[in-house]
């Protein structure tokens, strides 16, 4: 150490150069720590994708473990702990049913309409391109061409085949929910038992704990599992009102298909986005294809696009508060992502990984700054400070 003082002392350039050597080993250390997290980022997405049929099942019975656990709660105070996990399945079981029904009921009887009634598609399509060729727009006019009937319908088959098709995956969800009801005590404690807090199964997390991970992960998790509940919840409250609302505007001007496009909106609009548009493009020309007016179809456009507005831009975030805001251009990019590497069941399934990521953010001290940047809302110091500088 003396010597390179002396060597420093009598030669500043090689002082300079020793610096300008650690600052670049330093940067580099820091080139390759995000070398390193981008490739880890990719080696997960790979393994999301390539086994999706194993992921998609264990997301799934997650989140319906999260809906369901203040019931086996209840019925655990009450019954034996297997009797109260039987009727936790059961429940859940019919819930499932029941939803699985709807959907697959609804887009059979869209699916047999439109064989039965290709000729009016037919008729609409070769008027939409013979129009668009009078006003000399043939790109569009090829489009209205390759896009017909046919295509149509091969796309409500192929979605009618795929919900049929999901006895396999129901199937694994069902079984990682029953493995995560029988262990998710044994999983609590044995995080409580990292930081020394004890092992009891139903022991609180004391004032020592909080500065544990386990204790931690256990309050993310707990904190995940209310936001599942109140989402969910919100989500089904919105759907039901959405599938109720087109109903009645389905009904009102004459459409034959009213109750099976209202059990579609309902379904659809589990998926943020994607599904209230399509649920508000497929009976606006249905309506066109059944009473062959343009001002009905474009009434019905209206009313149901008005609807979506009203409970998705208004009533929701007014009911889900601030502890659910979530960027909208994330939301997007989320339900595109997960629809990406897992398909029909990943874009019904990405907000909810995107609240549990972004909960688990906010619970550590080195990643609450993800949470805060990506939550959607403006936080209080950065208005403040908008305040001051504003002339």
């Amino acid at each position: 150490m003396m010597l390179f003082q002396a060597v420093f002392w009598f030669n500043p350039f090689a002082e300079n150069l020793f610096r300008q050597q650690t600052a670049m080993g330093s940067m580099n250390d820091r080139v390759l720590r995000f070398a390193c997290i981008l490739l880890s980022l990719f080696m997960v997405t790979a393994a999301l994708s390539f086994a999706a049929v194993v992921f998609g099942p264990m997301a799934f019975a997650l989140l319906i473990m999260a809906i369901v656990w203040p019931l086996d709660a209840a019925l655990r105070k009450i019954l034996p702990r297997g009797l109260a996990l039987i009727i936790t399945l059961l429940f859940t079981f019919v819930a499932v049913i029941t939803f699985s029904s709807l959907i697959t009921w609804s887009g059979g009887q869209i699916t047999h309409w439109l064989i039965q009634n290709q000729g009016h598609f037919q008729d609409l399509y070769v008027q939409g391109a013979s129009w668009l060729e009078g006003h000399d727009i043939f790109a569009a006019a090829n489009a209205a061409e390759t896009f017909n009937v046919v295509w149509l319908i091969r796309v409500f088959q192929t979605l009618v085949q795929r919900l049929n098709s999901l006895l396999g995956f129901t199937l694994l969800v069902f079984i990682f929910m029953t493995m995560g009801l029988l262990e998710a005590d044994a999983l609590r404690s044995n995080l409580l038992a990292l930081d020394g807090t004890g092992t009891a199964a139903g022991s609180s997390i004391g004032a020592g704990a909080g500065s544990g991970n386990g204790a931690r992960l256990v309050a993310a998790f707990r904190a995940i599992g209310g936001k599942w509940r109140r989402y969910m919840l919100m989500r089904t409250l919105a759907s039901l009102l959405t599938g109720v609302l087109i109903w009645g505007v389905t009904l009102a001007v004459g459409m034959e298909l009213a109750s099976a496009f209202g059990a579609m909106s309902f379904a659809l609009n589990y998926i943020p986005f994607i599904g209230p548009l399509v649920a508000t493009a497929l009976p606006s020309l249905f309506a066109l294809a059944q009473t062959g007016s343009f001002e009905t179809a474009f009434l019905v456009l209206c009313v149901i696009t008005m609807i979506q507005f009203i409970i998705g831009s208004y009533l929701e975030p007014l009911f889900t508060g601030k502890a659910l805001a979530i960027s909208p251009f994330l939301v997007v990019f989320t339900v595109f992502f997960w629809s990406l590497l897992w398909g029909l069941p990943g874009m019904v399934i990405g907000v909810p990984i995107l609240i549990a990521c972004l909960t688990i953010c906010d619970h550590f001290p080195q990643s609450r700054w993800i949470a805060t940047l990506l939550s959607g809302r403006e936080s209080a110091t950065v208005s403040a400070a908008d305040d001051v500088l504003e002339p």
